[in-house]
């Protein structure tokens, strides 16, 4: 009976033993890849990150878009949908299958990802201040949940729902884009509200 169990302790040992020399220098993984990280080493922002937060906190209508440098990925094959409370489903969808003039559009194919943080501000800002409703942002869709395309992707739908201006958004049907173009709809400045009150009392008499 001893030497049964010594000789399968040898055997385990033997097979621990292969089994290390198998493995060699296979190491678990640490994370999952579903969050993007541009490459920040520390966990704290680096002096450059602060002095951009400063400037943007510092201009008129600044606003800094990368607060965080993670980003949960959208899987490349789920559309983007978005709508403040209030926002009617038949919006949404009359968005989706452009039901809504293209008034102006933003492409971002192929753009680095800070310059699009960069342009995507004034964009939309601008495109309120001519009373644009509906704007087409046009940024391309990979096939793999961390090609830069898709991580474009999934940082625009974060960085949408920061601007008070937009509405909704949602992803375009394939006639204009597909999975790799955004609808982004902003709502009425307060111009554009006054002008319609305006309008309707003339109607009025």
């Amino acid at each position: 009976m001893t030497q049964s169990v010594r000789n399968d302790s040898d055997r385990d040992q033997r097979q621990d033993q292969s089994f290390r020399t198998l493995m060699g220098d296979v190491r678990p993984i640490s994370r999952a890849r579903n969050r993007a990280d541009p490459g920040r080493a520390s966990k704290g922002p680096s002096d450059a990150q602060l002095a951009r937060r400063e400037s943007a906190a510092a201009e008129p209508g600044g606003r800094d878009f990368l607060s965080d440098d993670f980003v949960d990925l959208v899987p490349p094959f789920d559309p983007l949908e978005y709508r403040r409370d209030g926002i009617q489903h038949g919006v949404v969808d009359r968005l989706r299958h452009g039901g809504y003039a293209v008034q102006a559009q933003l492409h971002l194919l192929r753009r680095p990802l800070e310059e699009c943080r960069r342009t995507l501000p004034s964009f939309i800002q601008d495109a309120y201040a001519h009373d644009l409703r509906s704007v087409l942002v046009i940024h391309g869709r990979g096939q793999s949940i961390d090609s830069p395309p898709n991580v474009l992707r999934s940082y625009l739908a974060k960085w949408l729902v920061q601007f008070p201006e937009v509405q909704a958004f949602v992803s375009a049907s394939q006639a204009d884009g597909g999975l790799g173009a955004t609808w982004v709809m902003l709502r009425k400045s307060d111009r554009a509200r006054a002008n319609n009150r305006e309008r309707q009392q003339k109607r009025r008499g």
